[in-house]
């Protein structure tokens, strides 16, 4: 509701056409008892009754006229004002999702987001339509309505108003059963995105495995769950229709049994019973109508009360009260007895008391088993997560007191899986500077030794790449999103297992052209690979979460420890030392 005064004077357009229809469509009944009467006049030969027969016709035809435009301005403005909000909170859940932490998407599915951006907005976008204009047009249409029959004949308005509370009563039962059961369905069609997202995520795995029957069964399993609740929410919606529309009818016939007794006794006239039917006519919708009022607060509340959870959600990662810009001078980053765990496992400390520095123009090369902690220090450093103990700070400055902005602006991280958008290459690799020059570009993709593979294209930057990349291979997305990253030339450059696809030829190119991009920044090299850090002016050594080596790759293999032993894995695998590892 707050969101709706937002648009002041639309309400009000929207209200006072609601009042002003209703105040019309119950002049029809009176209007149509009023012809009638006249007609019966002119049936008996009276000049007089023709006149006033025509004179009624030309008002009720006004008064339809009228209500008709009216009714168009309240349908209209009363779904301006919904859109209207629904923009709002679209656009307040979508700055939301750019701003929620890693550790909320890692713990949330990604179909639960698009249906509270989705279906639960929409849940909320339909309440000042189908709720709050309902309740001004439901009070006008059956208050009045039923005091000008109870006060033209309290017998007969009894009568015509004794299928309201019923239908009333049987409604709303339907509706909030009909909600219940919404709910699951809901539930059940999410559960089936699921499915299918998975499933077209995952296609290439799919179709490798021969698994089309395995994934078929898996969709036919939770279409038919789907489908059995929408039978169910049918005959719900069949029974409580068939009930109300009979018990309207009884009414109607009791309205015209006793009301032609009355007329044929000269206590009512034709014209009047007319009137009393119209009225029923036209409150019989209104009076149906009361379920879907109710399914509406219902819905509203249920659907508000997840989306606006959502919008409060406290953003685990934010900029600091009185937060200042990165200032880059030396460009130092440096690591002081760092501890981290992941929110969802806050009793297991991933790192334990890691710390080192890098300067400008040093490269630093991590290496270690899987899951020993090399990729959480990258995640670190652009500040994706914060650290539990200790600090990381650049150029003596902790990146929890500096804006996230100029930290990211800063901090380049190249990763593993490169995510591409569907567009062409040149809008794919200027992602992070828009309006970089051409020559840029083409001077990042040099760099990335993706150039010359991009001209030899017909259409050479302006290829358009399909989704997630998948016109390009593996080795080709990984080039493209090192030169994104180069595009930022950040302070900090952090490659974390980014060559992993790329052939042995192109990454040395590609480590070659990196030295003088590197000169002017701290670089840091995440690998499985030796090759692809053995240059490096230090190599950590992660294990269990903590540097077990440090050194350069002579230094290290002087040690005749671990980082020897993957050496000897990797660099000599025809040794005794693969028949021991073994």
């Amino acid at each position: 509701m707050a969101l709706t005064w937002r648009h002041p004077w639309q309400v009000t357009v929207t209200v006072a056409a609601t009042i002003i229809a209703s105040v019309l469509q119950l002049l029809v009944p009176r209007l149509l008892g009023a012809a009638v009467d006249q007609a019966e006049g002119v049936l008996n030969n009276g000049v007089a009754a023709s006149a006033a027969l025509w004179t009624t016709a030309m008002i009720l035809l006004a008064v339809s006229i009228a209500r008709g435009i009216f009714t168009m301005l309240h349908n209209y403005w009363g779904e301006a004002v919904g859109h209207h909000t629904a923009y709002e909170l679209r656009m307040a859940v979508y700055e939301k999702i750019q701003r929620l932490s890693f550790a909320y998407h890692d713990k949330v599915h990604t179909g639960d987001l698009i249906t509270v951006g989705m279906l639960d907005l929409e849940g909320v976008r339909m309440f000042f339509a189908t709720g709050v204009l309902r309740v001004v047009l439901l009070s006008i249409l059956i208050g009045v309505g039923a005091y000008m029959m109870l006060s033209t004949d309290v017998v007969l308005g009894l009568l015509a108003l004794s299928f309201v509370p019923f239908v009333g009563w049987r409604s709303s039962v339907m509706q909030l059963t009909l909600r219940a059961t919404w709910l699951t369905l809901q539930e059940l069609l999410q559960g089936l995105s699921r499915v299918m997202e998975e499933n077209l995520g995952g296609i290439r795995v799919v179709r490798a495995f021969a698994a089309q029957a395995h994934e078929m069964a898996k969709f036919d399993e939770a279409s038919d769950a789907a489908l059995e609740m929408a039978h169910k929410r049918v005959d719900i919606r069949v029974v409580n229709t068939s009930a109300t529309g009979f018990s309207f009818f009884i009414s109607m016939g009791l309205v015209l049994w006793f009301g032609g007794e009355r007329v044929l006794s000269g206590q009512l006239s034709v014209g009047t019973l007319a009137s009393f039917l119209t009225f029923m006519t036209i409150l019989q919708m209104p009076v149906r109508q009361l379920g879907l009022l109710v399914n509406s607060f219902a819905r509203a509340s249920t659907c508000g009360n997840r989306l606006f959870a959502f919008l409060d959600l406290e953003i685990d990662i934010a900029d600091a009260p009185g937060a200042k810009p990165l200032q880059v001078s030396e460009g130092t980053l440096r690591f002081d007895n760092v501890s981290f765990a992941y929110p969802s496992a806050p009793d297991r400390q991933v790192l334990r008391g890691v710390s080192f520095s890098a300067k400008r123009g040093e490269t630093i090369g991590i290496v270690g088993k899987p899951g020993s902690g090399k990729s959480t220090i990258a995640h670190l450093i652009p500040r994706f997560y914060d650290v539990t103990g200790g600090s990381v700070t650049i150029d003596g400055q902790d990146v929890r007191n500096v804006t996230l902005a100029s930290l990211r602006k800063q901090v380049a991280v190249v990763q593993q899986d490169s995510f591409l958008f569907t567009t062409n290459i040149e809008n794919n690799i200027a992602y992070g500077d828009p309006w970089a020059k051409e020559q840029r570009i083409a001077r990042a993709s040099e760099f990335a030794q993706l150039h010359n593979y991009i001209m030899g294209l017909p259409t050479g930057y302006e290829t358009i790449v399909g989704e997630r990349g998948v016109s390009l291979s593996g080795g080709q997305r990984q080039r493209l999103n090192i030169a994104r990253s180069l595009m930022l030339r950040p302070a900090v450059m952090v490659f974390d297992d980014s060559t992993a696809a790329v052939d042995a030829g192109t990454e040395q190119r590609i480590r070659t052209a990196m030295k003088r991009f590197a000169k002017d920044r701290a670089t840091f090299i995440i690998s499985h690979r030796l090759s692809s850090l053995m240059h490096a002016d230090q190599i950590l050594f992660i294990d269990d979460g903590q540097i077990v080596e440090r050194g350069t790759h002579a230094e290290l293999l002087a040690l005749n420890g671990r980082y020897r032993e993957l050496y000897d894995l990797q660099i000599r695998p025809g040794d005794d030392h693969v028949e021991a590892a073994e």
